[in-house]
């Protein structure tokens, strides 16, 4: 047997091996397509896109083309924060003198008048809500267990809201907007930057965090900078009055650890640049940010009344329709004007202000004021602030004040945004290739999923195995009852139904059975049966790592889900953590092993083959959230059941017998709990998404969606009930091919073998 690397705890890892990034060749022209259609259209493909090869390119594009431009500053930030030698202290003490002067300006802008604070407020809400997102993803197998990635689980816990989605920062500042009158629609919405009036450095802005997001593993030393000097900065909290969500001490913490990884790291001096260049980037960012918001906020303030109605008019003139082809302004209705191509907008203010509309009525007031009030033909398409600004401006008119009407176009940092796009555009990363991905048995296809940001070539292979896991888990619809763990056979859905249904499984198949061990097997077997089920173990929970991204946290189903990863991440507490309790009993075990990230695992001969199927299709599934959300809560479900009762209880009797570590089995038999734990916790989800499907779609609706939720728990039932589906006649059994054989599952003790989570 060959010599590989193995993996000890505590996991040390401060960065990723550096290895090429393969994309299809289709890839390159799909992401060129939607890089050519500007800022806006860029950020709204990241945020509502994440499941695509394209989408994965554009973000290394574009970590790439800023990253380039803060390597080119070494000289200037770098030394002032010590170099490469730098300690956090050094770090800190430049962040925040860049914080002190960004204080100032937001001072000097929150000094404005409500209208023009307003403006700023929405102009920097893309970039503000998106804060803390490049967290999303940070923990997720290839990571599991680091210790700086648990320092940022705790973390993005804390920026989550504790799995309360309401408490957590971007819920947050949203209310704070509200409470300044700025309401928008969720970031995934398509009208978002429309709403929020977003300029292109804004949308580039933005665009860079969630890029960053996207890849967050291959740019940890990035994100520990990013994630510092954003947070310690503040500039939401500054200019939206919102607490801190992070203290910079705590802040400080993550990054004082993050630079002691690096001092025995054998890359620790190029972590330590890439550390220092993200901060600089930051700082040069948000810096460059504030200056725009206070550049807008000068163009706002000095903005002449027709050009603030003219503002108006515009967000207005492309619902106008056919209801206004009777309302005339000269010898034109206002349909034909506002369709018109070539619309002249100061000529439409000029005419307008010397209108019939505007003219003085015997009592006061005017047509086009009367039709703005409760009751008149136009009420309720104004809102407050817009309807004060034209009540102004006919005061104004009727008094002959207004100059000639001169409409200033907002142009507020658009060269800036303009040279940044253009280097997204021409950025070409040496480390991309090009390549379909070849023929791969299952020891390559896990450690390309595994690192899927290095390998998105391999998305759409994995689409299809996650979806022919959920096709073959359908046999069981019709014989699941018979199943010793679980009962994968259908039923209509009703909450009663499924609570039933969970209490039947919970007592009949998972306690009621359960007796204690007359005999206990030998130790061999007892480590083979470990061996079998580690592979599955060493990527913990990951069908749901990918569910709290932003774009996707927005239901209460999303909070139940992520608070229930979190717990099996120890809520960043590495002693909890259940990656690091099951590398604790394999080395009870004396089982050494390379981390399942590494190319040496592929290499390993102490995991039996016959587990990776089941691993395999976990890891496929987690990378579709969007497209399998309904399967993945009845996935989820069924995984947090199954190691209840019995089939658990005698694991922790083997172990115990023979001295080896019982942490990770006591966890779960614990923490998935029927009463209060992931068990309940996995049902309330169900109910909860499906109760939102029938208030949202209809009753209809529900049982679709209910089936590809049962697909979700079936696909899980398929592997441990490998011998009901082997007496299932061949007809039946033809879909579910991939059904480890009863005798391959354990050499020696086949018959009492079981798959244990």
């Amino acid at each position: 047997m060959m010599s590989l690397p193995i993996f000890e705890l505590p996991d040390l890892m401060a960065s990723m091996p550096e290895l090429p990034f393969e994309f299809s060749p289709g890839a390159e022209a799909t992401a060129r397509a939607t890089l050519s259609e500007g800022p806006e259209a860029v950020f709204r493909s990241l945020i509502r896109d994440q499941e695509s090869e394209a989408g994965l390119l554009v973000a290394r594009k574009i970590i790439g083309a800023f990253l380039q431009e803060a390597a080119g500053d070494e000289a200037g930030d770098a030394a002032l924060m010590g170099g490469e030698s730098a300690d956090a202290d050094a770090i800190a003490a430049r962040v925040l003198s860049v914080r002190d002067e960004l204080a100032t300006a937001m001072k000097a802008v929150r000094q404005y008048e409500p209208d023009v604070f307003e403006t700023v407020l929405r102009q920097r809400a893309p970039v503000g809500l998106v804060g803390g997102c490049w967290l999303d993803t940070i923990s997720q197998p290839a990571t599991q267990p680091s210790v700086i990635v648990n320092h940022l689980v705790r973390h993005h816990f804390i920026l989550k809201g504790e799995g309360n989605r309401l408490r957590s920062s971007y819920y947050v500042l949203r209310r704070a907007l509200e409470d300044a009158e700025v309401y928008l629609p969720e970031i995934d919405a398509e009208e978002f930057l429309a709403e929020a009036r977003t300029r292109p450095l804004t949308a580039a802005h933005a665009s860079f965090y969630v890029a960053l997001s996207r890849l967050p593993a291959s740019f940890l030393p990035e994100v520990v900078g990013v994630h510092y000097a954003f947070l310690a900065l503040g500039v939401d909290g500054l200019l939206a009055g919102t607490p801190e969500p992070l203290s910079e001490p705590m802040l400080r913490a993550s990054l004082a650890q993050y630079l002691d990884l690096t001092r025995p790291s054998p890359n620790g001096v190029a972590e330590r640049r890439r550390l220092l260049a993200a901060i600089r980037l930051v700082l040069k960012l948000e810096r460059e940010h504030v200056d725009m918001l206070a550049e807008l906020a000068a163009w706002r303030g000095e903005l002449p009344l027709d050009a603030r109605v003219a503002e108006i008019v515009m967000r207005h003139a492309p619902f106008a329709g056919p209801m206004h082809r009777d309302v005339r302004l000269g010898r034109r209705s206002l349909t034909d004007t506002f369709d018109d191509p070539g619309f002249d907008l100061a000529a439409f203010i000029t005419e307008f202000r010397g209108s019939r509309h505007l003219k003085p009525g015997p009592t006061g007031g005017c047509r086009f004021l009367d039709a703005i009030k409760f009751g008149g033909s136009m009420f309720a398409v104004f809102d407050e602030r817009e309807a004060r600004t034209l009540r102004a401006w006919v005061a104004e008119v009727q008094a002959g004040n207004l100059p000639e009407v001169v409409i200033p176009v907002n142009r507020v940092g658009d060269a800036t945004a303009a040279r940044r796009h253009e280097a997204v555009i021409g950025y070409e990363p040496d480390d991309v290739v090009y390549a379909e991905p070849p023929t791969l048995d299952d020891r390559e296809l896990l450690y390309r999923l595994v690192n899927i940001e290095r390998f998105p070539n391999t998305l759409e292979l994995a689409r299809r195995r996650a979806e022919e896991s959920f096709d073959a888990g359908e046999i069981l619809f019709t014989c699941g009852a018979g199943g010793k763990y679980t009962d994968a056979s259908y039923f209509p859905y009703t909450p009663e139904a499924l609570r039933a249904r969970v209490d039947s499984i919970y007592w009949d198949k998972l306690i009621n059975p359960y007796r204690p061990l007359e005999e206990i097997p030998d130790r061999e077997n007892v480590i083979f049966h470990q061996m079998t089920m580690a592979l599955g173990n060493l990527i913990e929970a990951a069908w749901s790592h990918r569910i709290a991204n932003l774009g996707r946290f927005k239901r209460r189903s999303d909070d139940l889900l992520f608070a229930i990863y979190a717990d099996e991440m120890g809520r960043g507490e590495l002693e909890k953590n259940h990656v690091t309790l099951i590398h604790r009993v394999m080395d009870s075990l004396s089982i050494r092993l390379p981390h399942v990230r590494d190319a040496a695992f592929r290499d390993q001969e102490i995991l039996p083959d016959h587990p990776y199927d089941f691993t395999i299709r976990q890891m496929c599934m987690s990378l579709f959230p969007d497209s399998f959300y309904s399967e993945i809560l009845g996935y989820n479900l069924a995984i947090e059941m199954y190691g209840l009762g019995e089939l658990r209880m005698h694991e922790i009797e083997k172990l115990r017998a023979h001295g080896f570590d019982i942490a990770y089995e006591e966890a779960h038999l614990s923490i998935d709990n029927v009463s209060a734990g992931h068990s309940r916790q996995s049902v309330d989800a169900i109910i909860s998404y499906l109760d939102e499907v029938e208030r949202g779609h209809g009753a209809a609706f529900v049982q679709e969606e209910w089936r590809r939720v049962w697909r979700g728990y079936a696909a899980f039932a398929f592997y441990p009930e490998h011998r009901l589906i082997s007496t299932q006649p061949a007809s039946a059994a033809s879909a579910s091919a991939a059904a480890p054989p009863a005798e391959a599952v354990s050499p020696a003790d086949s018959g009492n073998v079981d798959l244990v989570i």
